[in-house]
């Protein structure tokens, strides 16, 4: 499974300092590489915000599946994503 990054998740990404950034892109690379990547994520209740969310350290990554893409919709702390 691939994954791609809206602009606006991608704007959020480059904001975070460079070892979050690797660390962040270093989780999603060994998450979809293995056979079920959705196993290592949450549900979200409130789909306005998106469908599921991967848990990286204090950090968050918020993303929809579409057509068997990941699709990230935003990045951030864990006190400010869901805002």
């Amino acid at each position: 499974m691939d994954y791609y990054f809206k602009p606006f998740a991608l704007r959020d990404l480059r904001k975070l300092p460079k070892p979050i950034q690797k660390r962040i892109i270093k989780k999603l690379d060994y998450f979809t590489s293995t056979n079920k990547p959705l196993s290592f994520a949450s549900a979200l209740k409130d789909k306005n915000v998106g469908s599921y969310r991967y848990r990286i350290g204090d950090y968050r990554v918020i993303f929809d599946v579409v057509n068997n893409s990941i699709i990230v919709l935003a990045v951030g702390h864990r006190r400010e994503i869901y805002n």
